[in-house]
């Protein structure tokens, strides 16, 4: 096991190269892994949303003052024509039916990432989001019919059924400061039902004139993606977009909105994090460029980082912040104008669509959401259980009633004239109404004593563990106390200058009482020749009762790691050196370093340095802000389930 991890080339040796910026140092090397997405799906969504708050406002605005200018500029027709084939729509058409397209597909990325690196990777975790998530919108639309039982609206009851993934993440963020990350993961998993189920919707009930020929080209040419990824990565750009158009014009023209294709393409996207056979062959066609510099090999070497990232985060990285920073805004700034009017708003909010709409989202919505979730805990007896809190899946709930996007889309394929305006003021106070009910929960929650704020927030589950195996007092190398609430574990290297760096924060995180830390080795010898010596010298120090005063000269002296240099250590740890010697001679503890580097694989590490915080993986910074946030969050969690056990 160990040589062949040993012939794995992880990266560059830093020290043959340009000194990096410090600045820009602070990250693993693997920090834009494809695990890393939600972090960044959620922060794009959440920095996202006040630019969308801004275009609602614009289009209200805008409405009110000249309704005849703000419709006028969104009838504009637009055709596009290649050679006898001609496609034209209202502008505001190629908003909705086309751009949003992509926004889609962010979302097809984002639950095709789940299902194959988040929480779902538990199929049986599956079932409570997936269940939160239709019955939070079989009740709306209950709610909804019941208002307009009888009435001619009653055909538009799709209307109240699909939560804005995008505003609602963005006010929550902004509503719930401090919340946990966990929670935002829960939410997100019931978003992504709610959104897949409402283009189902959106395709099957209001589709009109269906044409079938069409349709048969736009499966076929969605069924042609799956193969091409499988087949690898090598096919240009260009094949994928026609790919891409084809099944969305099958779709425009087959009667059913062709958005659709964004979700159907985004579920083919795998995700995964960067292996070690494909980070080896990038290090091996950055070498070869380095020692020759020509431009063909800098395709070469450019292609093979490329393919280092799975088909998902490639997507997402060119297509989130596209989506989010400009074609939401965009599709609110062309559908959300209403005039406001005393007339009109005495008249609407009096309206079965107005009242359903807002009942669906505010009332349905929530209870759904927290009664399906309770009676999924009850039934199993526990067995099953929500990764959050009551009080977190209550919120959920609440904010789940924040709808625009699906819910615009789905007004304007279902109402006309002023029953279009009437759906569309009832998306926007449900919206409201919803975000301060959402913000008044959180505010009572943050009320709570610590450790009842935090069972309220994170519940007594814990959440899937990415560390393999789990940390041994008889085995693994720890300092801090052994009752310490969190445990940190470093995946390093001690000629790896990022570990060097990383050390500093890890001294700082060690202050914290409530706090150990574990080393595990994974020598990188490809890139840091000196690794597996300097492992096996700590191992031998170890024997002696000295590990860690031999790991901190070590990563002290990382430029210093011969031979010659590790004996002088020894004798200045005063050691037995002749055993120390026959330690390092006979290899007696290679076996022990193979376990840790077996144990990194089996936990997927690409690289150094790697942090699991009780037995999560930490992505992003490892400076100590980062690291404390984790810590935090992980002793929140422990504290919440310490006190879930003393209640039973």
């Amino acid at each position: 096991m160990t040589s062949e991890h040993e012939r794995r080339a992880i990266a560059g040796d830093p020290g043959d190269a340009v000194a990096p910026d410090p600045a820009a140092v602070q990250h693993t090397i693997w920090a834009r892994s494809i695990a890393s997405q939600l972090g960044r799906f959620l922060r794009a969504e959440s920095a996202s949303s006040g630019i969308l708050l801004a275009a609602i406002v614009a289009a209200v605005v805008w409405a009110s003052v000249d309704l005849g200018s703000y419709s006028g500029v969104w009838r504009l027709p637009l055709s596009v024509q290649v050679g006898d084939v001609r496609l034209g729509m209202p502008l505001r058409d190629w908003i909705s039916e086309g751009l949003m397209t992509f926004f889609f597909l962010v979302v097809g990325l984002e639950a095709r990432r789940e299902f194959d690196l988040g929480e779902l990777r538990d199929r049986r975790q599956l079932l409570m989001p997936l269940a939160a998530g239709i019955a939070g919108m079989a009740l709306p639309v209950a709610i909804f019919l019941v208002a307009n039982a009888g009435g001619p609206a009653a055909h538009g009851w799709g209307v109240a059924m699909s939560t804005d993934t995008a505003l609602a993440l963005g006010l929550l963020a902004i509503l719930g400061t401090r919340l946990p990350e966990r929670l935002r993961g829960f939410v997100v998993t019931v978003f992504i039902v709610d959104d897949l189920v409402a283009l189902v919707v959106i395709a099957v009930v209001y589709s009109h004139d269906i044409h079938w020929i069409p349709l048969v080209v736009a499966v076929l040419a969605w069924a042609v993606i799956p193969i091409m990824v499988r087949l690898g990565p090598n096919w240009p750009a260009l094949a994928y977009v026609v790919v891409g158009v084809v099944c969305w014009g099958g779709l425009y023209y087959g009667g059913v909105d062709p958005v659709v294709a964004g979700l159907a393409i985004g579920l083919t996207g795998p995700a995964y994090s960067p292996g070690p056979d494909s980070l080896e062959t990038a290090t091996r066609l950055v070498r070869r460029f380095r020692e020759q510099p020509t431009s063909q090999l800098a395709r070469s070497a450019g292609a093979g980082l490329l393919n280092t990232i799975s088909p998902n985060e490639r997507l997402q990285t060119l297509y989130l912040p596209v989506a989010s920073f400009v074609i939401v805004p965009l599709f609110a700034l062309a559908n959300a104008g209403i005039p406001i009017a005393p007339a009109f708003l005495a008249t609407a909010y009096t309206s079965p669509i107005t009242i359903g709409i807002v009942l669906g989202y505010v009332v349905g919505k929530p209870v759904a959401v927290f009664g399906i979730s309770r009676l999924i805990a009850a039934v199993t007896r526990g067995r099953l259980r929500p990764p959050v809190g009551w009080a977190a899946v209550a919120g959920s709930g609440l904010i789940a009633g924040v709808g625009f996007t699906v819910a615009v889309l789905v007004a304007s394929l279902a109402f006309r004239g002023t029953e279009l305006a009437q759906a569309k003021l009832g998306i926007l106070t449900a919206a409201a109404v919803s975000a301060v009910l959402t913000w008044a929960l959180f505010r009572i929650t943050a009320a709570l004593p610590p450790q009842r704020r935090a069972q309220a927030l994170l519940g007594t589950v814990r959440g899937l563990t990415d560390l393999s195996p789990d940390v041994d007092p008889d085995r693994d190398h720890i300092r801090g106390p052994d009752d310490a609430l969190v445990t940190v574990v470093e995946y390093g290297d001690f000629e790896c200058p990022y570990c060097g760096r990383a050390e500093t924060h890890v001294r700082r995180l060690l202050t914290d009482v409530s706090v150990r830390f574990v080393w595990r080795h994974l020598p990188l010898p490809d890139v840091h020749p000196h690794a597996q010596l300097a492992a096996q010298a700590a191992e031998a120090a170890g024997a002696q009762g000295r590990f860690w005063p031999m790991h901190d000269l070590l990563l002290q002296h990382q430029s210093a790691l011969e031979p010659d240099d590790i004996r002088r250590y020894a004798e200045q740890l005063e050691l037995d050196l002749d055993q120390f010697d026959r330690d390092l001679t006979r290899h007696r503890y290679a076996a022990r370093i193979a376990a840790d580097v077996e144990s990194a694989d089996v936990s997927g590490v690409p690289g150094t340095p790697t942090f699991f915080i009780d037995g999560r993986r930490h992505y992003g910074a490892y400076d100590v802000a980062s690291l404390e946030a984790g810590v935090a969050a992980a002793r929140d969690a422990a504290s919440a389930r310490q006190g879930g056990a003393a209640s039973r």
